[in-house]
């Protein structure tokens, strides 16, 4: 069934349900565009939840003088930890010295270079270390006795995506997951519009059709990019993208203190080991040129045991790939360029605006921490292209739930005084994962129903349903939480189960 066209008109038509879309969907929405996006599996189902969850200036991009995204990158940080203090949050690395792979002098400079880029409030500063006497020594294999401390930010990346996408709606954006985009094709005949603009047809996971208009589209498609531009255009876009597969394993916990590594690998490349999910310790990432699908993407055998290798090489506890309880492993489009190492290839990012027939903006690159500033640049065009300004205003909004007064802490003291029963792991992840929002899902006064999976309530089940676009499993134990590593196969079966029970239409 088609829909009429002249009642689904709109000034921005976002394709892609990454970081990147959702962020250009909130800013775009904020400033008064009518906004649709659409994507076509759930938020954050591919890249954007496939990150290693850092919110970081790229040390290591100092190494390729890629001085201008690191600035760039630590601006950020700084504006990101201050709209999103719940899931995001402040992390000192531990870089044990090896120094047969890079001297402690160039170390050095490039953490002075690290701490001076940019202005920086909330962040400790870089130093050295003896580990000897440091806590994260103990860890590690004899023979390091030397290392390096900074900072940078971890983050919830799948939630970052949600809440984009949440607060893109409550300034008016529809939000359509698992909706295609088969095509656009420009267009003449659109009503009140009187210019040229698109016309787009959709289809939902159920194959039902649908068509809108709108005056530009921006294409966030990621890996998909030159593709949909391509096959909108009838031409090849300016830049190029190189696919480069990330994978990442976790590991039971390695260390039982707060600090990460970063060490450095025998090829030169970086791996981190960072504390995940209590329980764990996260290692990764591998950089490999990737060819085939991105929707198929896996971590193979030797990308296993790669990160195992280099793991051994600095910690006590030797790892096998039988220890690997999980894995993921995402596509990254990068932005073309010289390189020939996919370690080298840039973090930056490129926007190509067609105006005619119509503004067509296509994002190629990206990391993402920047992703707010690519937004806001990418609705800086788009408006400049339709003729509808407006001042920005993302970077001082806090994400939906950052607004805390009075700091995690205190809120989960507040949610354990609702409600006592409930453990404080829980807790805890209740006020990271929702921030201020969690008193109202959680309130006194609200029932929390029969508990589906350890620590997940019909209450938080059917927010999500409801809420924040959730319809499987997967969507609530991997991306709206990491419950999935805690859980059995048959507690993963009831959410299943009470979500095509008990979930309602929005």
């Amino acid at each position: 069934m088609t829909a009429d066209v002249g009642s689904n008109i709109f000034d921005l038509l976002v394709v892609g349900g990454g970081i990147n879309g959702a962020g250009v969907a909130r800013d775009a929405a904020g400033r008064g565009l009518r906004v649709m996006l659409v994507e076509r599996d759930d938020l954050a189902s591919h890249t954007s939840s496939a990150s290693t969850k850092l919110i970081h200036g790229g040390l290591r991009y100092l190494e390729f003088m890629e001085f201008g995204l690191v600035r760039k990158a630590l601006l950020e940080r700084e504006v990101l930890l201050g709209i999103a203090p719940h899931i995001i949050s402040p992390l000192r690395f531990i870089m044990p010295h090896e120094p047969s792979l890079r001297p402690a002098w160039m170390i050095r400079i490039g953490l002075f270079l690290y701490d001076h880029l940019a202005h920086r409030k909330k962040l400790e500063g870089s130093r050295g270390v003896d580990l000897r006497h440091h806590p994260a020594g103990l860890p590690l294999r004899e023979g390091f006795r030397r290392g390096f401390e900074y900072s940078d930010g971890w983050v919830d990346d799948a939630r970052l995506v949600v809440l984009n996408a949440i607060d893109a709606q409550e300034h008016g954006a529809t939000i359509l997951t698992r909706t295609r985009c088969i095509k656009i094709t420009p267009t003449t005949d659109a009503g009140a519009i009187e210019q040229p603009c698109w016309t787009a047809t959709l289809q939902d996971d159920n194959g039902k059709q649908s068509v809108v208009t709108t005056r530009a589209v921006v294409n966030a498609t990621g890996p998909w990019a030159a593709g949909f531009h391509d096959a909108a255009t009838r031409g090849r876009s300016k830049h190029g993208l190189r696919l480069i597969k990330g994978s990442h394993i976790v590991v039971r916990k390695l260390f039982d203190h707060p600090y990460a590594y970063i060490l450095q690998a025998t090829d030169r490349r970086i791996v981190f080991a960072i504390p995940y999910e209590q329980d764990f310790t996260m290692i990764g990432t591998t950089d490999i040129e990737y060819h085939a699908d991105p929707r198929e993407v896996t971590i193979d055998a030797d990308e296993t045991a790669y990160l195992c290798e280099q793991s051994n090489r600095y910690f006590r506890t030797m790892l096998s790939p039988a220890d690997v309880v999980s894995s993921w492993s995402g596509v990254r489009p990068l932005l073309e360029d010289e390189s020939t190492d996919a370690r080298a290839v840039t973090r930056d990012y490129a926007l190509e605006l067609e105006k005619t027939p119509a503004p067509l903006l296509s994002v190629f690159g990206g990391k993402i921490t920047t992703y707010r500033v690519l937004a806001e640049e990418a609705v800086d065009l788009v408006t400049s292209a339709i003729d509808k300004k407006a001042r920005h205003w993302t970077a001082s909004r806090p994400l939906p739930g950052g607004d805390l007064t009075s700091g995690l802490e205190s809120l989960e003291r507040e949610l354990s005084a609702m409600h006592p029963e409930i453990s404080r792991n829980t807790v805890n992840r209740w006020a990271r994962a929702y921030g201020s929002r969690a008193l109202t899902i959680f309130s006194r006064s609200n029932e929390l129903g029969s508990e589906i999976a350890p620590g997940l309530y019909e209450v938080e089940l059917r927010y999500l349903y409801q809420t924040e676009w959730a319809r499987t499993a997967d969507d609530v134990l991997w991306r709206r939480s990491k419950l999935g590593l805690h859980i059995d196969a048959q507690s993963t079966q009831r959410v299943a189960e009470w979500l095509k029970t008990h979930g309602r239409p929005q």
